[in-house]
């Protein structure tokens, strides 16, 4: 069975509403206050009928067994990876590309859309570790994104070194 991960799996759960109404004790969208307060996350989440009826009502059973699954497993997340990007635009495709190596063996990685507006798009490029450390060397890697030639928006791209504009 897949080890959860926060940004994959848990922060999805946590819609607009609930990080609205939740600011004054705990930010839901961010990986450490979400880990400082998990114990308190799954009290209210199994048992205290949180998020209420008036908002959309609780959790299903399946959810809150993948929240504890994930903090009991210890709390696993991506890391923002480390590539050259380049951006190339034919007649027929617009492809975001990424390229690199792996910090180490049995990493998995890709360009994720992360938010788009009527001007720009931004992808990040991340990096899932293995469960477990992995033998051998770190694999090189060519990730690619594609979407339609006539998309003509700013396109960026956040890594560990920050956030680049590519078009």
């Amino acid at each position: 069975m897949r080890t959860p991960v926060f940004e994959l799996h848990i922060r999805p759960m946590f819609r607009a509403t609930d990080q609205e109404h939740m600011t004054f004790a705990v930010d839901l969208w961010d990986f450490d206050s979400v880990v400082a307060n998990a114990d308190d996350i799954l009290s209210r989440i199994d048992g205290a009928g949180m998020p209420p009826d008036s908002e959309g009502g609780p959790w299903p059973q399946e959810w809150i067994a993948l929240f504890r699954r994930w903090h009991e497993s210890g709390h696993k997340r991506l890391q923002l990876g480390t590539a050259a990007f380049a951006f190339s635009q034919t007649s027929s495709a617009t492809t975001v590309t990424a390229t690199g190596t792996f910090p180490a063996a049995g990493f998995t990685g890709w360009l994720q859309l992360e938010s788009q507006t009527d001007s720009a798009k931004t992808y990040v490029l991340y990096y899932e570790a293995p469960d477990a450390p992995a033998p051998g060397t770190p694999a090189a890697f060519t990730l690619k994104e594609r979407y339609r030639a006539t998309d003509t928006r700013s396109v960026f791209v956040r890594d560990s070194g920050g956030v680049q504009q590519l078009h």
